[in-house]
């Protein structure tokens, strides 16, 4: 070894002699119970000056006030949602379950988990969120004597209060206080509710295996609910309720034989709470999830009570809209005679498009009935509802045909069924309803007919990203959906809210409408809630939006809503804008219109009201989606039918003095009927379908609405005068060009049926 190595090992030995006096075991070991001795006195300190407080009083929770537009009252929730009941009113087995689920030791311990708080406490200050392995006393501690706050000095007073409860209390009466003090879900504080609103029995009927289930529900009981969990959220449910059982037989609470027999025991369907049945239900739950969302609250929070909030809703229209489902589609159902009229849901939305109000909402035959509210669901296709969009779009955009010229209600497109679109880079070739061929027709015409082939062209040339681009800023929820050209069809998912809220932003002449359901929102002691604006900027041109309200016009007074809208009682003077639509399948059947006061949606939806087999065998579960073909004894639902019925006699009571529509267009049917021509127009490339569809019957129309059982070639297509027209539509043209833009209106002899579409 050199000098220099020999001077370096030295300095690093020195160094190393120098860190060992300097951290030696003695001094490590002599600092560490040091701090140990200082937190013992910290804690001792601690523990002398909390003691254990008055309780919350969470059981007298207050009801939260629900009051129409006018200030009158609509519901009170929460005052009877919560009852206290002995441990001697619970079955043994079932006190069980909650100790298995939640803190096998509890029998045992001193009421604290110091590793459990200990893991609590570095996860608040290390920012990880909720702690976890809180024992029941703790639990109970924090319900019932402290709050929901996740910070160190709750966490602290929790742990000693925790120590002295257990001195002072004995383990039934922490129990008992856990067991009735909890939040269940829906709106249910304490097993009692919880074992009605789950099970509908008293807390004394429930079995072991019903127990553990709401002993499982403690641990996330929005996300475990099984009425509304996702497949994963039943997943995780049933882990905890299989571990809450297998807990019980590992402590010898619960036999393994009769473990083995037991099976998960499915909740009923929710029931409204106390003062919500009918539509008041429905109301009450869409305006709770509305302050939800703008508070950020939870659940429980909010359940505690102490809330006024005023809906927009208009008592007077409310009773109208349920009166206008009842007599016009429940009236007409016989659900003893007709198994298959058990299966149809209605669901209603009315807004008024000034201030974005929901001013009435329908949504099913009642909570205790059907929990969904048929008026916000969006699992069934609004069909031809959408064509107005894609309008809307093209009109926006100033959209070309494929042969360059810009797209109006003049328009002339090929209306021959099954034709494949051009310039779409997938195969489309939509069917028209009953495979019907229009040939040459104008896009006025096309819509008042819902010809499906001439829209399916329209959404290409516009081109689908921009059509559902519209979609968007109309209101529709179309994030994550292809823009396809099947989508022309009204593929997609939507409410009657949503669709009331597109609906209004056209006739707010393009500015944004957000349906809102709730007036007011206030906490007793807090400032009013600040809501969201419910009218917003413009979102497609005011000239855009007014020229398909005019189109729209065509469909009521010469279209597929001519027989149950136009001579509606209170309705033959106004101004009515609107669309049907009717899904594939005839799963829904849709009717949305406007005057330039009120917009309604109206929804049918086949849902199987029960378990059944079909007669080839097939297998349909509850809560499937299923036709409304043959509903009322008749055929074919269209929206023509039952939902154009219940919007008219709706809005023949409610609009009022409505006024014209105020237009900035100079084109569609409000603005000019188009007079009878027949003037040659270009049409899609070569038809493969020779033949002109059937000559309809010459059949005088009425003023009534035809039978829903007809076909659509069963009513004769009308002129704008009212008349019926003897011509056939013209047949399909073989001459190229997939559409082209003229001068000349429409001709009388491309009028179709007074039936919907696909």
């Amino acid at each position: 070894m050199g000098r220099a190595e020999a001077r370096r090992a030295q300095r690093r030995a020195a160094k190393s002699g120098g860190i060992r006096r300097l951290f030696t075991w003695r001094k490590l070991l002599g600092t560490a119970f040091g701090l140990i001795l200082l937190g013992m006195g910290a804690f001792a300190v601690l523990y002398m000056l909390v003691d254990v407080p008055e309780g919350n009083r969470k059981a007298e929770l207050q009801a939260n006030v629900y009051k129409y537009a006018d200030g009158s009252l609509l519901a009170r929730t929460g005052s009877v949602n919560r009852e206290i009941v002995s441990l001697a009113e619970v079955p043994k087995k079932v006190q069980d379950t909650f100790v298995a689920a939640e803190n096998k030791s509890f029998y045992k311990d001193h009421g604290v988990d110091f590793k459990g708080t200990a893991r609590g406490l570095i996860n608040t200050l290390s920012g990880k969120g909720k702690q976890g392995g809180s024992t029941i006393t703790q639990q109970y501690v924090k319900n019932y004597y402290l709050d929901q706050d996740q910070t160190v000095s709750r966490k602290l007073k929790e742990l000693v209060i925790s120590l002295k409860l257990d001195q002072k209390k004995t383990k039934k009466d922490i129990l008992a206080g856990y067991i009735n003090t909890s939040y269940y879900g829906r709106g249910a504080y304490g097993i009692q509710a919880a074992a009605q609103a789950y099970y509908g029995v008293d807390a004394k009927d429930l079995d072991v295996s019903q127990g553990a289930y709401l002993a499982a529900l403690l641990q996330a009981p929005s996300q475990y609910d099984w009425a509304v969990a996702g497949p994963n959220g039943k997943r995780l449910v049933k882990a905890r309720w299989a571990y809450t059982l297998n807990n019980m037989v590992e402590e010898g609470w619960l036999d393994s034989a009769e473990r083995q027999k037991l099976t998960f025991p499915k909740p009923h369907d929710p029931k409204p709470l106390n003062g919500t049945a009918g539509q008041k239900g429905y109301i009450v739950d869409a305006a709770r999830k509305a302050v939800l969302k703008e508070t950020g609250i939870s659940e429980d929070q909010f359940d505690l009570g102490g809330w006024t909030i005023t809906v927009n809703i208009d008592k007077k229209k409310q009773q109208q809209l349920e009166k206008s489902v009842e007599t016009k589609l429940i009236d007409k159902l016989d659900t003893e005679k007709r198994k298959l009229d058990q299966d149809i849901q209605a669901g209603a939305a009315s807004v008024d498009p000034k201030t974005g109000a929901v001013v009435a909402l329908y949504g099913g035959r009642g909570q205790n009935e059907h929990w969904t509210s048929n008026a916000s669901r969006r699992d069934y296709q609004p069909a031809s509802t959408f064509k107005p969009v894609i309008l809307a779009a093209a009109l926006d955009q100033e959209s070309k045909t494929q042969d360059g010229e810009r797209i109006t209600a003049n328009t002339r497109y090929d209306g021959t069924s099954k034709r494949p679109v051009v310039g779409g880079d997938r195969y489309f070739a939509p069917e028209n309803e009953d495979d019907r061929d229009y040939g040459p027709i104008t896009v006025q015409t096309a819509m008042n007919q819902s010809v499906n082939s001439v829209f399916a062209q329209m959404g290409v040339d516009v081109g689908m990203d921009e059509v559902m681009a519209t979609a968007g800023e109309l209101g529709m929820n179309v994030k994550g959906l292809e823009a396809a050209p099947a989508m022309t069809l009204g593929s997609m998912g939507a409410s009657p809210l949503e669709m009331a809220g597109v609906y209004a932003t056209l006739d707010n002449h393009g500015k944004k409408v957000t349906p809102q359901i709730v007036k007011s929102a206030v906490h007793q002691g807090d400032a009013p809630l600040d809501l969201p604006e419910a009218v917003g900027d413009r979102v497609i041109s005011r000239q855009a939006a007014d020229s398909v309200t005019s189109v729209l016009t065509g469909v009521v007074d010469d279209g597929t809503a001519r027989g149950s809208v136009r001579n509606a009682e209170g309705l033959s003077d106004k101004d009515i804008a609107g669309k049907t639509g009717t899904s594939d399948d005839n799963k829904s059947a849709w009717f949305t219109g406007y005057t330039s006061n009120l917009v309604t949606s109206v929804g049918l939806f086949g849902e199987a009201a029960f378990d059944r087999t079909t007669d080839d065998g097939k297998k349909v579960k509850k809560y499937a989606q299923v036709t409304l073909q043959g509903a009322g004894g008749g055929g074919r639902v269209n929206g023509g039918g039952f939902p154009a019925e219940i919007w008219a006699d709706y809005m023949g009571h409610s609009v009022g003095k409505a006024r014209d529509f105020d237009l900035d267009t100079e084109m569609g049917a409000a603005v000019s009927p188009p007079p009878t021509s027949h003037a040659p127009s270009p049409s899609t490339s070569p038809s493969e379908k020779p033949t002109p569809s059937a000559t309809p019957s010459s059949q005088s129309p009425s003023s009534e609405p035809p039978p829903v059982s007809e076909s659509p070639e069963s009513s004769p297509p009308a002129s704008p005068s009212g008349e019926a027209s003897s011509e056939p539509p013209p047949g399909p043209s073989t001459e190229p060009g997939p559409s082209a833009s003229v001068d000349l209106p429409d001709i009388s002899g491309d009028k179709g049926p007074d039936d919907d579409e696909r």
